[in-house]
């Protein structure tokens, strides 16, 4: 019973998230519109973080397996990465290094304090 409820407070909240972008035409995913949603009702205590736990460790432990249909998918878009490598490398590089940058920064003044 406890799953149950677990997945289906998971699945109010990608429901929700996925009507949000519908409604609005945000640019971001519903998903994380969802994500967002569910990080808020837990943090605000609406919903007791153990009502959730369940499900969410369920499915953390096979995320592995969520990821195989999306890398599958890739296989359809091959020639369309390949024409595109350059950019999508330089650009996750360069993400990668102002993130790398951010942190440091910030536990730089963190630690100092």
């Amino acid at each position: 019973m406890a799953y149950l409820r677990s997945f289906s407070i998971i699945l109010i909240c990608l429901l929700a998230g996925k009507g949000i972008q519908h409604l609005t035409q945000l640019a971001i995913p519903g998903s994380i519109i969802g994500m967002l949603l569910l990080f808020a009702v837990l943090s605000m205590g609406l919903i007791p973080s153990h009502w959730a736990k369940q499900g969410c460790h369920l499915l953390i432990r096979h995320m592995a397996l969520l990821f195989v249909p999306v890398g599958v998918g890739l296989i359809n878009y091959l020639d369309l990465l390949s024409a595109n490598t350059l950019p999508i490398l330089l650009s996750t590089i360069g993400s990668s290094l102002i993130v790398f940058l951010v942190i440091g920064v910030a536990t730089h003044y963190k630690e100092k304090q």
